[in-house]
Protein backbone atom coordinates (compact mmCIF):
# COMPACT_ATOMS: atom_id res chain seq x y z
CA UNK A 1 0.00 0.00 0.00
CA UNK A 2 1.28 3.41 -0.61
CA UNK A 3 2.05 5.90 2.30
CA UNK A 4 3.58 8.98 2.43
CA UNK A 5 6.46 10.42 4.41
CA UNK A 6 6.52 13.39 7.01
CA UNK A 7 6.38 15.91 4.13
CA UNK A 8 2.77 14.31 2.88
CA UNK A 9 5.18 13.06 -0.63
CA UNK A 10 4.08 9.71 -2.24
CA UNK A 11 6.14 6.72 -1.80
CA UNK A 12 4.86 3.50 -3.39
CA UNK A 13 5.54 0.29 -1.97
CA UNK A 14 6.84 -2.86 -2.81
CA UNK A 15 4.92 -6.01 -4.33
CA UNK A 16 3.34 -8.29 -1.34
CA UNK A 17 4.62 -11.64 -0.61
CA UNK A 18 3.11 -14.60 1.14
CA UNK A 19 4.57 -14.53 4.23
CA UNK A 20 5.74 -12.40 6.88
CA UNK A 21 7.90 -10.09 5.22
CA UNK A 22 10.41 -7.45 6.74
CA UNK A 23 10.58 -4.07 5.44
CA UNK A 24 13.92 -2.63 4.14
CA UNK A 25 15.76 -1.65 7.50
CA UNK A 26 17.74 2.01 6.91
CA UNK A 27 15.36 4.56 4.75
CA UNK A 28 16.59 8.04 3.91
CA UNK A 29 17.42 9.83 7.40
CA UNK A 30 16.87 13.27 5.36
CA UNK A 31 14.61 14.99 3.60
CA UNK A 32 11.70 12.57 2.67
CA UNK A 33 12.10 11.22 6.38
CA UNK A 34 12.46 7.16 7.16
CA UNK A 35 11.93 4.39 4.37
CA UNK A 36 8.52 2.73 4.57
CA UNK A 37 8.38 -1.29 4.90
CA UNK A 38 5.70 -3.43 3.58
CA UNK A 39 4.69 -6.63 5.23
CA UNK A 40 3.85 -9.41 3.05
CA UNK A 41 0.64 -11.02 4.25
CA UNK A 42 -2.54 -8.95 4.74
CA UNK A 43 -2.39 -9.28 8.65
CA UNK A 44 1.49 -9.16 9.40
CA UNK A 45 3.29 -6.91 11.33
CA UNK A 46 6.53 -5.17 9.65
CA UNK A 47 9.21 -3.68 10.55
CA UNK A 48 9.78 -0.31 9.10
CA UNK A 49 12.26 1.55 7.73
CA UNK A 50 14.40 3.27 9.98
CA UNK A 51 15.39 6.98 10.00
CA UNK A 52 16.44 9.91 12.34
CA UNK A 53 14.15 12.61 13.83
CA UNK A 54 15.41 16.28 13.82
CA UNK A 55 17.44 15.37 16.76
CA UNK A 56 19.21 12.97 15.04
CA UNK A 57 17.74 9.75 17.26
CA UNK A 58 16.98 6.59 15.70
CA UNK A 59 13.51 6.01 15.22
CA UNK A 60 11.39 2.95 13.48
CA UNK A 61 7.89 2.72 12.76
CA UNK A 62 5.27 -0.08 13.11
CA UNK A 63 1.84 -0.76 12.16
CA UNK A 64 -0.51 -3.58 10.93
CA UNK A 65 -1.15 -4.66 7.41
CA UNK A 66 1.79 -4.25 6.31
CA UNK A 67 1.49 -0.36 6.48
CA UNK A 68 4.22 0.29 7.93
CA UNK A 69 6.04 3.91 8.49
CA UNK A 70 8.96 5.11 10.18
CA UNK A 71 9.26 8.84 11.12
CA UNK A 72 12.37 9.92 9.98
CA UNK A 73 13.09 13.86 9.58
CA UNK A 74 16.16 15.89 9.25
CA UNK A 75 19.31 14.90 9.73
CA UNK A 76 21.77 18.22 8.95
CA UNK A 77 25.08 18.61 9.12
CA UNK A 78 27.25 21.75 9.66
CA UNK A 79 25.42 24.23 7.12
CA UNK A 80 24.23 22.02 5.08
CA UNK A 81 21.96 18.92 4.44
CA UNK A 82 23.31 15.40 5.76
CA UNK A 83 21.14 12.71 4.53
CA UNK A 84 21.36 9.62 6.17
CA UNK A 85 20.60 6.18 5.08
CA UNK A 86 18.70 6.43 1.37
CA UNK A 87 18.72 4.21 -1.51
CA UNK A 88 16.04 0.74 -2.21
CA UNK A 89 16.60 -2.02 -0.10
CA UNK A 90 14.73 -5.51 0.07
CA UNK A 91 13.15 -7.25 2.45
CA UNK A 92 12.82 -11.18 3.50
CA UNK A 93 10.70 -13.01 5.96
CA UNK A 94 9.53 -16.05 5.99
CA UNK A 95 7.20 -17.82 3.28
CA UNK A 96 7.72 -14.63 1.12
CA UNK A 97 9.20 -12.10 -0.11
CA UNK A 98 8.56 -7.56 0.56
CA UNK A 99 9.96 -5.26 -0.64
CA UNK A 100 10.38 -1.53 1.24
CA UNK A 101 11.76 1.35 0.87
CA UNK A 102 14.89 1.54 2.73
CA UNK A 103 18.26 -0.33 3.15
CA UNK A 104 21.49 0.83 3.65
CA UNK A 105 22.40 2.74 1.00
CA UNK A 106 24.13 6.25 -0.48
CA UNK A 107 22.77 9.51 0.22
CA UNK A 108 24.02 12.55 -0.13
CA UNK A 109 27.47 13.58 1.80
CA UNK A 110 27.30 15.96 4.08
CA UNK A 111 28.61 19.20 3.39
CA UNK A 112 31.32 21.35 5.34
CA UNK A 113 30.11 24.13 8.15
CA UNK A 114 28.18 26.76 6.41
CA UNK A 115 28.81 25.62 2.51
CA UNK A 116 25.52 26.34 1.34
CA UNK A 117 26.61 29.76 -0.34
CA UNK A 118 24.25 31.78 2.43
CA UNK A 119 21.11 29.50 3.14
CA UNK A 120 21.93 29.56 6.52
CA UNK A 121 18.16 29.88 6.71
CA UNK A 122 18.26 26.07 6.46
CA UNK A 123 20.60 24.91 8.85
CA UNK A 124 20.23 24.20 12.78
CA UNK A 125 22.62 25.30 15.09
CA UNK A 126 25.58 23.58 13.30
CA UNK A 127 27.59 20.53 14.93
CA UNK A 128 30.85 21.98 16.88
CA UNK A 129 33.77 20.39 15.57
CA UNK A 130 36.43 19.70 18.52
CA UNK A 131 39.00 22.26 18.86
CA UNK A 132 42.11 22.12 17.56
CA UNK A 133 45.07 20.49 20.04
CA UNK A 134 47.15 23.25 18.56
CA UNK A 135 47.46 27.09 19.54
CA UNK A 136 46.33 29.55 17.93
CA UNK A 137 48.83 31.82 15.15
CA UNK A 138 51.09 33.72 17.39
CA UNK A 139 50.95 36.89 15.27
CA UNK A 140 47.25 37.27 16.71
CA UNK A 141 48.49 38.24 20.14
CA UNK A 142 50.10 41.25 19.09
CA UNK A 143 47.29 42.37 16.80
CA UNK A 144 43.30 42.71 17.76
CA UNK A 145 42.99 39.27 16.94
CA UNK A 146 44.22 38.18 19.95
CA UNK A 147 41.35 40.09 22.03
CA UNK A 148 38.88 37.36 20.92
CA UNK A 149 37.84 33.88 22.25
CA UNK A 150 40.26 31.34 21.60
CA UNK A 151 37.78 29.84 19.69
CA UNK A 152 36.76 32.36 17.37
CA UNK A 153 40.84 32.62 16.58
CA UNK A 154 40.64 29.08 15.40
CA UNK A 155 37.86 29.84 12.79
CA UNK A 156 39.59 33.08 11.71
CA UNK A 157 43.04 31.40 11.04
CA UNK A 158 40.41 28.47 9.19
CA UNK A 159 39.93 31.37 7.03
CA UNK A 160 43.40 32.26 6.27
CA UNK A 161 43.60 35.28 7.97
CA UNK A 162 46.96 36.64 9.33
CA UNK A 163 46.55 40.35 9.98
CA UNK A 164 43.64 42.13 10.44
CA UNK A 165 42.82 45.45 7.99
CA UNK A 166 42.63 48.77 8.48
CA UNK A 167 39.41 49.01 9.21
CA UNK A 168 39.13 46.33 11.34
CA UNK A 169 42.30 47.55 13.24
CA UNK A 170 40.46 50.57 14.10
CA UNK A 171 37.07 49.49 14.62
CA UNK A 172 37.56 46.53 16.58
CA UNK A 173 39.18 47.68 19.99
CA UNK A 174 36.16 50.41 19.98
CA UNK A 175 33.20 47.82 19.32
CA UNK A 176 34.89 45.21 22.19
CA UNK A 177 34.34 48.21 24.34
CA UNK A 178 30.81 48.67 23.66
CA UNK A 179 31.05 51.89 22.02
CA UNK A 180 28.65 52.95 19.26
CA UNK A 181 30.34 53.39 15.64
CA UNK A 182 29.66 55.12 12.27
CA UNK A 183 32.35 53.62 10.13
CA UNK A 184 32.55 54.86 5.77
CA UNK A 185 34.72 51.81 3.88
CA UNK A 186 34.27 50.32 0.82
CA UNK A 187 33.01 46.73 0.47
CA UNK A 188 35.85 44.35 0.02
CA UNK A 189 37.67 46.14 3.28
CA UNK A 190 37.35 43.89 5.72
CA UNK A 191 34.25 45.80 7.23
CA UNK A 192 31.80 42.35 7.64
CA UNK A 193 34.39 40.96 9.87
CA UNK A 194 34.91 44.32 12.07
CA UNK A 195 31.14 43.85 13.08
CA UNK A 196 30.76 39.92 12.84
CA UNK A 197 33.84 39.25 15.07
CA UNK A 198 32.95 41.54 18.53
CA UNK A 199 29.48 40.06 18.35
CA UNK A 200 30.10 36.78 18.35
CA UNK A 201 32.44 37.34 21.07
CA UNK A 202 30.21 38.72 23.13
CA UNK A 203 27.87 35.46 22.47
CA UNK A 204 30.45 33.29 23.17
CA UNK A 205 32.22 34.24 26.29
CA UNK A 206 28.47 35.50 27.72
CA UNK A 207 25.41 33.08 26.47
CA UNK A 208 22.30 33.44 27.65
CA UNK A 209 18.92 32.03 26.96
CA UNK A 210 16.52 34.14 24.85
CA UNK A 211 12.76 33.40 23.80
CA UNK A 212 12.28 31.86 20.33
CA UNK A 213 12.77 34.64 17.61
CA UNK A 214 14.12 37.07 19.70
CA UNK A 215 18.14 37.34 18.66
CA UNK A 216 20.74 39.37 21.00
CA UNK A 217 22.42 40.15 17.46
CA UNK A 218 20.58 41.98 14.24
CA UNK A 219 22.35 42.55 11.04
CA UNK A 220 20.54 44.48 8.29
CA UNK A 221 21.42 44.27 4.87
CA UNK A 222 20.09 46.13 1.94
CA UNK A 223 20.18 42.38 -0.83
CA UNK A 224 19.84 39.39 -0.64
CA UNK A 225 23.30 38.57 -1.65
CA UNK A 226 24.88 40.95 0.52
CA UNK A 227 23.08 39.16 3.37
CA UNK A 228 23.66 35.69 2.03
CA UNK A 229 27.51 36.30 1.93
CA UNK A 230 27.21 38.08 5.69
CA UNK A 231 25.52 34.74 7.06
CA UNK A 232 28.42 33.10 5.16
CA UNK A 233 31.00 34.69 7.22
CA UNK A 234 28.72 34.28 10.58
CA UNK A 235 28.62 30.48 10.10
CA UNK A 236 32.70 30.38 9.34
CA UNK A 237 33.33 32.39 12.27
CA UNK A 238 30.91 30.76 14.62
CA UNK A 239 32.49 27.13 13.73
CA UNK A 240 33.94 26.50 17.11
CA UNK A 241 31.50 28.24 18.81
CA UNK A 242 28.24 26.47 17.68
CA UNK A 243 26.40 29.63 18.02
CA UNK A 244 23.18 29.51 15.98
CA UNK A 245 21.88 32.13 13.59
CA UNK A 246 19.72 33.10 11.08
CA UNK A 247 19.40 34.77 7.84
CA UNK A 248 15.90 35.61 6.55
CA UNK A 249 15.49 37.73 2.94
CA UNK A 250 12.60 37.67 0.54
CA UNK A 251 12.15 35.60 -2.63
CA UNK A 252 12.37 32.28 -1.00
CA UNK A 253 9.65 30.59 1.36
CA UNK A 254 9.85 31.47 4.84
CA UNK A 255 9.66 27.73 5.97
CA UNK A 256 13.55 27.34 6.73
CA UNK A 257 13.74 30.69 8.18
CA UNK A 258 11.06 30.62 10.43
CA UNK A 259 12.32 26.95 11.56
CA UNK A 260 15.90 28.49 12.41
CA UNK A 261 14.75 31.79 14.35
CA UNK A 262 12.68 28.96 16.39
CA UNK A 263 15.61 27.08 17.39
CA UNK A 264 16.65 30.20 18.91
CA UNK A 265 19.03 32.20 16.14
CA UNK A 266 21.08 34.33 18.49
CA UNK A 267 22.25 36.46 15.54
CA UNK A 268 20.31 37.80 12.64
CA UNK A 269 20.81 38.68 9.22
CA UNK A 270 18.44 40.08 7.33
CA UNK A 271 16.45 42.32 4.56
CA UNK A 272 14.08 44.43 6.13
CA UNK A 273 11.30 43.78 3.67
CA UNK A 274 11.18 40.16 4.90
CA UNK A 275 12.16 41.18 8.74
CA UNK A 276 8.89 43.58 8.64
CA UNK A 277 6.82 40.31 7.39
CA UNK A 278 7.70 38.02 10.15
CA UNK A 279 7.95 41.11 12.95
CA UNK A 280 4.09 41.62 11.59
CA UNK A 281 2.98 37.69 11.97
CA UNK A 282 4.98 37.68 15.32
CA UNK A 283 7.53 35.54 14.32
CA UNK A 284 10.36 37.82 15.20
CA UNK A 285 10.43 39.82 18.67
CA UNK A 286 13.73 42.60 18.41
CA UNK A 287 12.91 43.04 22.64
CA UNK A 288 16.37 41.12 23.45
CA UNK A 289 18.72 42.93 20.27
CA UNK A 290 22.00 43.90 22.07
CA UNK A 291 24.05 45.20 18.83
CA UNK A 292 22.21 46.55 15.99
CA UNK A 293 24.13 46.66 12.31
CA UNK A 294 23.12 48.87 10.08
CA UNK A 295 25.22 47.60 6.74
CA UNK A 296 25.30 49.76 3.37
CA UNK A 297 23.16 51.90 4.89
CA UNK A 298 23.52 54.55 1.50
CA UNK A 299 22.43 51.13 -0.28
CA UNK A 300 19.30 50.77 1.43
CA UNK A 301 18.61 54.65 1.20
CA UNK A 302 18.52 55.04 -2.80
CA UNK A 303 15.96 51.73 -2.60
CA UNK A 304 13.72 53.13 -0.92
CA UNK A 305 14.32 51.82 2.85
CA UNK A 306 14.11 54.75 4.86
CA UNK A 307 10.80 54.37 6.00
CA UNK A 308 11.38 50.35 6.89
CA UNK A 309 14.83 51.38 8.35
CA UNK A 310 12.48 53.86 10.76
CA UNK A 311 10.10 51.24 11.69
CA UNK A 312 12.54 48.43 12.55
CA UNK A 313 14.90 51.24 14.90
CA UNK A 314 11.69 52.12 16.64
CA UNK A 315 11.45 48.16 17.89
CA UNK A 316 14.49 48.29 19.38
CA UNK A 317 15.30 48.54 22.92
CA UNK A 318 16.73 51.93 23.96
CA UNK A 319 19.98 50.24 25.54
CA UNK A 320 21.58 48.66 22.86
CA UNK A 321 25.14 48.98 20.85
CA UNK A 322 24.61 50.70 17.49
CA UNK A 323 26.85 50.64 14.31
CA UNK A 324 26.69 52.38 11.46
CA UNK A 325 28.81 51.17 8.08
CA UNK A 326 28.60 53.11 4.65
CA UNK A 327 30.22 53.28 1.59
CA UNK A 328 29.57 57.28 1.45
CA UNK A 329 28.56 59.41 4.09
CA UNK A 330 25.72 61.84 2.44
CA UNK A 331 23.88 64.01 3.92
CA UNK A 332 20.74 61.96 3.79
CA UNK A 333 23.11 58.82 5.34
CA UNK A 334 24.80 60.94 8.69
CA UNK A 335 20.84 62.43 9.01
CA UNK A 336 20.32 58.36 9.99
CA UNK A 337 23.25 58.06 11.44
CA UNK A 338 22.93 60.73 13.86
CA UNK A 339 18.82 59.36 14.46
CA UNK A 340 20.49 55.71 15.47
CA UNK A 341 23.80 56.16 17.16
CA UNK A 342 24.69 58.19 20.53
CA UNK A 343 28.35 59.19 21.10
CA UNK A 344 29.55 57.25 18.05
CA UNK A 345 33.16 56.60 17.17
CA UNK A 346 33.76 57.71 13.61
CA UNK A 347 35.93 55.93 11.49
CA UNK A 348 36.80 56.61 7.77
CA UNK A 349 38.49 54.24 5.36
CA UNK A 350 39.38 55.20 1.94
CA UNK A 351 36.26 57.45 1.91
CA UNK A 352 34.42 57.53 -1.12
CA UNK A 353 37.03 56.33 -3.09
CA UNK A 354 37.72 52.40 -4.43
CA UNK A 355 41.21 51.72 -4.64
CA UNK A 356 41.09 53.43 -8.03
CA UNK A 357 45.13 53.22 -8.24
CA UNK A 358 45.41 49.29 -8.68
CA UNK A 359 42.37 49.65 -11.36
CA UNK A 360 43.16 50.55 -14.70
CA UNK A 361 40.06 52.35 -16.00
CA UNK A 362 39.19 53.17 -19.92
CA UNK A 363 36.57 54.01 -21.99
CA UNK A 364 35.87 52.82 -25.48
CA UNK A 365 33.78 55.41 -27.46
CA UNK A 366 31.38 53.22 -29.51
CA UNK A 367 27.97 53.58 -30.94
CA UNK A 368 25.35 52.42 -29.25
CA UNK A 369 24.41 49.76 -31.77
CA UNK A 370 27.72 48.07 -31.46
CA UNK A 371 28.23 47.71 -27.68
CA UNK A 372 26.74 44.27 -27.32
CA UNK A 373 29.39 43.45 -31.09
CA UNK A 374 32.26 45.35 -29.05
CA UNK A 375 31.82 43.01 -25.36
CA UNK A 376 32.20 39.83 -27.76
CA UNK A 377 34.93 41.09 -29.16
CA UNK A 378 36.56 42.64 -26.27
CA UNK A 379 35.95 39.32 -23.94
CA UNK A 380 37.14 37.30 -27.04
CA UNK A 381 40.22 39.10 -27.47
CA UNK A 382 41.22 38.86 -23.69
CA UNK A 383 41.34 35.24 -22.27
CA UNK A 384 43.11 36.25 -19.25
CA UNK A 385 39.55 37.87 -18.07
CA UNK A 386 38.92 34.26 -16.88
CA UNK A 387 36.04 35.96 -14.51
CA UNK A 388 34.32 39.06 -15.27
CA UNK A 389 31.31 40.88 -14.54
CA UNK A 390 29.48 43.34 -16.77
CA UNK A 391 27.15 45.89 -15.67
CA UNK A 392 23.94 46.91 -17.84
CA UNK A 393 21.28 49.31 -16.93
CA UNK A 394 18.06 47.51 -17.10
CA UNK A 395 17.14 43.83 -16.49
CA UNK A 396 16.06 43.35 -20.28
CA UNK A 397 19.35 44.74 -21.42
CA UNK A 398 20.90 41.95 -18.64
CA UNK A 399 18.99 39.02 -20.75
CA UNK A 400 19.88 40.20 -24.03
CA UNK A 401 23.66 40.24 -23.49
CA UNK A 402 23.47 36.78 -21.80
CA UNK A 403 21.96 35.62 -24.88
CA UNK A 404 24.35 37.20 -27.49
CA UNK A 405 27.08 35.81 -25.01
CA UNK A 406 26.03 32.47 -24.79
CA UNK A 407 25.35 32.52 -28.33
CA UNK A 408 29.15 33.72 -29.05
CA UNK A 409 30.22 30.73 -27.29
CA UNK A 410 30.90 32.59 -23.89
CA UNK A 411 29.63 30.81 -20.95
CA UNK A 412 27.12 34.02 -18.64
CA UNK A 413 24.78 34.21 -15.85
CA UNK A 414 22.66 37.16 -15.42
CA UNK A 415 22.09 38.22 -11.50
CA UNK A 416 19.43 40.93 -11.38
CA UNK A 417 15.59 41.48 -9.06
CA UNK A 418 13.65 39.69 -11.80
CA UNK A 419 15.24 36.38 -11.29
CA UNK A 420 14.17 33.94 -8.26
CA UNK A 421 16.97 33.51 -4.58
CA UNK A 422 17.01 30.12 -6.32
CA UNK A 423 18.45 31.07 -9.91
CA UNK A 424 20.69 34.16 -8.03
CA UNK A 425 22.34 31.96 -6.03
CA UNK A 426 23.12 29.30 -9.22
CA UNK A 427 24.33 32.17 -10.82
CA UNK A 428 26.85 33.29 -8.10
CA UNK A 429 27.83 30.07 -7.35
CA UNK A 430 28.42 28.90 -10.94
CA UNK A 431 30.47 32.79 -11.02
CA UNK A 432 32.51 31.62 -7.96
CA UNK A 433 33.75 28.15 -9.11
CA UNK A 434 34.60 29.41 -12.71
CA UNK A 435 32.42 27.34 -14.19
CA UNK A 436 30.79 30.77 -15.64
CA UNK A 437 33.45 32.85 -16.89
CA UNK A 438 30.91 36.41 -16.91
CA UNK A 439 28.36 37.49 -14.86
CA UNK A 440 25.83 39.97 -16.41
CA UNK A 441 24.14 42.57 -13.49
CA UNK A 442 22.90 45.01 -12.47
CA UNK A 443 23.25 47.89 -9.74
CA UNK A 444 20.82 46.59 -7.90
CA UNK A 445 23.49 43.83 -7.04
CA UNK A 446 26.53 45.94 -7.51
CA UNK A 447 27.35 45.98 -3.62
CA UNK A 448 25.95 42.39 -3.25
CA UNK A 449 28.66 40.46 -5.11
CA UNK A 450 31.38 39.61 -2.88
CA UNK A 451 33.60 37.88 -5.38
CA UNK A 452 37.62 37.28 -5.35
CA UNK A 453 39.51 37.11 -8.47
CA UNK A 454 37.36 39.27 -10.18
CA UNK A 455 39.78 39.81 -13.54
CA UNK A 456 37.88 43.12 -15.29
CA UNK A 457 34.82 44.69 -15.03
CA UNK A 458 32.93 45.76 -18.36
CA UNK A 459 30.24 48.87 -17.74
CA UNK A 460 27.57 48.59 -20.68
CA UNK A 461 27.72 52.42 -20.01
CA UNK A 462 28.22 55.29 -17.57
CA UNK A 463 25.59 54.65 -14.63
CA UNK A 464 23.46 57.97 -14.01
CA UNK A 465 24.98 58.64 -10.51
CA UNK A 466 28.70 58.24 -9.98
CA UNK A 467 28.71 56.58 -6.71
CA UNK A 468 27.12 53.81 -8.90
CA UNK A 469 30.56 53.90 -11.34
CA UNK A 470 32.69 53.57 -7.79
CA UNK A 471 30.92 50.92 -6.75
CA UNK A 472 31.02 48.93 -10.34
CA UNK A 473 34.73 49.10 -10.25
CA UNK A 474 35.03 48.32 -6.55
CA UNK A 475 33.90 44.45 -7.63
CA UNK A 476 37.58 44.38 -9.10
CA UNK A 477 40.87 44.85 -7.22
CA UNK A 478 39.40 43.53 -3.95
CA UNK A 479 41.31 42.73 -1.05
CA UNK A 480 44.24 44.38 -2.09
CA UNK A 481 44.25 43.10 -5.95
CA UNK A 482 44.30 44.78 -9.26
CA UNK A 483 42.07 44.87 -11.86
CA UNK A 484 40.70 46.22 -15.00
CA UNK A 485 37.46 48.35 -15.41
CA UNK A 486 35.96 49.17 -19.26
CA UNK A 487 32.93 51.18 -19.58
CA UNK A 488 31.64 51.53 -23.57
CA UNK A 489 30.36 55.25 -23.66
CA UNK A 490 28.14 56.72 -26.83
CA UNK A 491 27.62 60.00 -27.92
CA UNK A 492 24.47 60.23 -25.78
CA UNK A 493 26.20 59.75 -22.32
CA UNK A 494 28.56 63.13 -22.67
CA UNK A 495 28.68 64.47 -19.12
CA UNK A 496 28.65 61.17 -17.24
CA UNK A 497 32.54 60.38 -17.92
CA UNK A 498 33.59 63.76 -15.97
CA UNK A 499 31.56 62.77 -13.28
CA UNK A 500 32.48 59.64 -13.02
CA UNK A 501 35.97 60.96 -13.19
CA UNK A 502 35.27 63.24 -10.40
CA UNK A 503 33.74 60.57 -7.91
CA UNK A 504 36.56 58.33 -8.79
CA UNK A 505 39.33 61.10 -8.60
CA UNK A 506 41.07 59.49 -11.40
CA UNK A 507 41.26 59.96 -15.30
CA UNK A 508 39.96 57.70 -17.48
CA UNK A 509 41.98 56.61 -20.65
CA UNK A 510 40.78 56.13 -23.96
CA UNK A 511 41.11 53.32 -25.66
CA UNK A 512 40.74 53.18 -29.13
CA UNK A 513 42.34 50.12 -30.01
CA UNK A 514 39.33 48.20 -31.08
CA UNK A 515 36.76 47.42 -34.42
CA UNK A 516 34.45 49.74 -33.35
CA UNK A 517 35.62 53.21 -32.34
CA UNK A 518 33.37 55.91 -32.95
CA UNK A 519 35.02 59.58 -33.22
CA UNK A 520 31.38 60.91 -32.37
CA UNK A 521 30.86 59.61 -29.19
CA UNK A 522 34.59 61.04 -28.37
CA UNK A 523 34.22 64.19 -30.07
CA UNK A 524 30.78 64.32 -27.52
CA UNK A 525 32.73 63.52 -24.89
CA UNK A 526 35.56 65.71 -25.86
CA UNK A 527 32.45 68.41 -26.29
CA UNK A 528 31.48 67.97 -22.70
CA UNK A 529 34.91 68.23 -21.31
CA UNK A 530 35.32 71.66 -22.86
CA UNK A 531 32.34 72.54 -21.92
CA UNK A 532 33.10 71.44 -18.39
CA UNK A 533 36.04 73.57 -18.07
CA UNK A 534 35.83 76.83 -20.61
CA UNK A 535 33.81 79.83 -19.55
CA UNK A 536 30.49 80.04 -21.02
CA UNK A 537 29.14 82.68 -23.86
CA UNK A 538 26.43 85.52 -21.98
CA UNK A 539 23.77 84.32 -24.48
CA UNK A 540 24.46 80.84 -22.22
CA UNK A 541 24.60 81.71 -18.77
CA UNK A 542 21.59 82.57 -16.79
CA UNK A 543 21.29 85.59 -15.15
CA UNK A 544 20.47 86.71 -11.51
CA UNK A 545 16.49 86.86 -12.70
CA UNK A 546 14.24 83.52 -12.11
CA UNK A 547 14.86 80.78 -14.18
CA UNK A 548 12.77 78.61 -16.22
CA UNK A 549 9.79 77.78 -14.59
CA UNK A 550 10.21 80.61 -12.39
CA UNK A 551 7.43 83.06 -13.05
CA UNK A 552 9.48 85.74 -15.58
CA UNK A 553 7.95 88.77 -15.86
CA UNK A 554 5.95 87.91 -19.28
CA UNK A 555 2.64 87.39 -19.92
CA UNK A 556 1.59 84.38 -18.48
CA UNK A 557 4.54 83.38 -16.40
CA UNK A 558 3.94 82.04 -12.79
CA UNK A 559 5.18 80.57 -10.37
CA UNK A 560 5.80 76.61 -11.49
CA UNK A 561 4.53 77.57 -14.82
CA UNK A 562 5.10 76.88 -18.36
CA UNK A 563 7.32 79.98 -19.81
CA UNK A 564 5.65 81.96 -22.05
CA UNK A 565 2.20 79.85 -21.12
CA UNK A 566 -0.54 82.30 -22.72
CA UNK A 567 -3.18 82.96 -20.23
CA UNK A 568 -1.12 81.85 -17.31
CA UNK A 569 -2.07 78.38 -17.96
CA UNK A 570 -0.01 76.39 -15.50
CA UNK A 571 0.82 79.47 -14.00
CA UNK A 572 -0.43 82.64 -12.49
CA UNK A 573 -3.19 83.90 -14.91
CA UNK A 574 -7.23 84.25 -15.37
CA UNK A 575 -7.10 80.23 -16.24
CA UNK A 576 -3.63 79.50 -13.81
CA UNK A 577 -4.21 80.19 -9.89
CA UNK A 578 -5.56 83.55 -10.75
CA UNK A 579 -4.36 87.08 -11.92
CA UNK A 580 -5.52 89.29 -14.61
CA UNK A 581 -5.20 88.53 -18.31
CA UNK A 582 -2.46 90.20 -19.37
CA UNK A 583 -1.93 92.82 -22.16
CA UNK A 584 0.02 91.52 -24.89
CA UNK A 585 0.10 95.07 -26.61
CA UNK A 586 0.43 93.89 -30.31
CA UNK A 587 2.96 90.77 -29.95
CA UNK A 588 1.87 87.46 -31.63
CA UNK A 589 0.83 85.18 -28.89
CA UNK A 590 3.43 82.39 -30.21
CA UNK A 591 6.28 85.23 -29.48
CA UNK A 592 5.67 84.31 -25.75
CA UNK A 593 7.63 80.64 -25.73
CA UNK A 594 10.56 82.36 -26.82
CA UNK A 595 10.21 85.57 -24.82
CA UNK A 596 8.93 88.18 -26.21
CA UNK A 597 10.49 91.87 -25.64
CA UNK A 598 8.78 93.84 -23.08
CA UNK A 599 7.41 97.19 -22.57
Amino acid sequence: MDGRDDYGIRIPSGPRGKGRGHGGNGGRGGHRGGGYGNGAGPEDRSHGGHGRDRRGNDRRGHGPDGRDRSHGGHDFGHGGRDFGHGGHGHGHGNGGFGKGRGGHGGGRPSRPHGERYGFAERAPAPATPPIPEAPPPAAYQANVFGSFDERLQYAIADMGYAIPTPIQEQAIPHLMAGRDLVGCAQTGTGKTAAFLLPALHKIAVSPRETPPGSPRVLVLSPTRELAAQTAENAAAFSKYTGAPFAVVFGGVSQFHQVKALRRGAQTVIATPGRLIDLMTQGIVSLDEVEIFVLDEADRMLDMGFLPDIKRIIGKLPPERQSLFFSATLTPEAMKLADSLVRDPVKISVAPERPAADKIDQRVMFVEKADKDKLLVHVLSSHPEWYRAIVFARTRHNADRIERKLHKAGISAATLHSDKSQAQRTRALDGFRKGTTRVLVATDIASRGIDVQDVAAVVNMEFPDEPESYIHRIGRTARAGGSGIAVTFMDAAERGRMKAAERAAKAKIAPDRDHPFHSERAEAAAGAAKQAEGMDQPPWFRRGPGPRRGEGRDRPGGGNGGRPGAPHGRNGKGPKGRGGRRPDFKGARQSDFGRGAPQE
